[in-house]
């Protein structure tokens, strides 16, 4: 089922007055530093400190009053799990979020602060969708998934929604939209928006070295499932293969994908934090840090979604160390 425009403007609807229209900003020294005009989506400043409030908030509003009742099941490492445990507590259901028990601490409290119930599992030895599947049948309740769903894309799409209709705003138009990818919900909703309204701007997706499925899949013309024996400092976008639903978008709207290294991305967000005055996870800094790694290869203007701000306070102090 594919997602379209009409999909991402009746998500746009039902979010108004619940997700926040976050502002597009620009730095006169990031221009200066990359010798291009960069318009910035921070969508850090959005409920629950990133994106995905805007995809929970569309499919959880969408349910019946039946299946409100019987309440929701997701999995996440932290962002989802936020989205989908506020827009529960918003329309008055319950929520169970299945947590990796590794996932960042301020991400785990923070799902539980708006009212979720927490399972913690090990991301190395147990199956989180087998996980959630279970107990779904055990309670009645609907799973939301993370990324592959096409409420949650079109929610997602609503970020790229207004990226343009902001920039048509200031008389702009991009030539460039760079967008983080996990599973690729994000990604797809973004270029579904930013195609339809600006055919002619090239969409760059930017994924961490080492967990490039989408880049692999899309150079392969198929979905291709990673096994990585390491860790990124990327876990928001840690997802082993594309979507079944998302893929396809990708495959249509996506010009390239870049790949940033672990240092790259903690060098984005010292600068994002220094210069931009920003708090960026390191999911969230992977666009940032393609620019500022010179690995976007188109010019001209450029928007850049920042999708999100839950680092953990350790790790981040560590960042601004230069320890990672």
């Amino acid at each position: 089922m594919s997602v379209t425009l009409a999909d991402i403007e009746a998500a746009a609807i039902r979010l108004k007055g619940q997700a926040v229209e976050t502002p597009l900003m620009e730095s006169p020294a990031l221009n200066d530093r990359l010798g291009r005009r960069v318009l910035i989506k921070p969508e850090t400043l959005q409920r629950v400190g990133a994106f995905k409030f805007r995809g929970a908030y569309n499919r959880l509003v969408q349910l019946s009053a039946e299946e409100r009742a019987r309440g929701v099941v997701a999995f996440s490492s932290g962002n989802h799990a936020q989205g989908v445990a506020l827009a529960a507590r918003l329309l008055g259901m319950p929520a169970l979020i299945v947590m990796p028990s590794d996932a960042p601490g301020v991400k785990v409290e923070a799902t539980r602060g708006y009212g979720a119930e927490i399972k913690l599992y090990d991301r190395l030895t147990e199956d989180r969708v087998a996980i959630a599947d279970q107990i779904a049948a055990e309670r009645g309740c609907v799973v939301v998934p993370a990324f592959d769903d096409p409420d949650i894309i079109a929610g997602q799409g609503t970020v790229g929604l207004e990226l343009v209709r902001q920039a048509q705003a200031l008389g702009v138009t991009f030539d460039v939209v760079t967008c983080p990818i996990g599973g690729g919900g994000l990604l797809a909703g973004v270029s579904t928006a930013v195609k339809a309204l600006s055919p002619s701007t090239a969409i760059i997706g930017v994924e961490p070295a080492g967990f490039d499925d989408t880049l692999r899949s899309l150079r392969k013309g198929e979905r291709v499932t990673l096994t990585p024996s390491t860790r990124s400092l990327c876990d928001a976008l840690e997802s082993p293969a594309p979507g079944a639903l998302t893929f396809p978008v990708l495959q249509k709207t996506v010009a390239d994908v870049a790949l940033v290294t672990d240092a790259e991305v903690a060098s984005a967000m010292r600068y994002a934090f220094s210069v931009l005055k920003l708090v960026v996870e390191p999911g969230g800094s992977v666009g940032l840090a393609a620019l500022l790694a010179g690995k976007v290869a188109f010019d001209g203007v450029t928007g850049l979604v920042l999708s999100g701000g839950n680092v953990d306070p350790e790790l981040f102090a560590r960042v601004l160390r230069e320890e990672v």
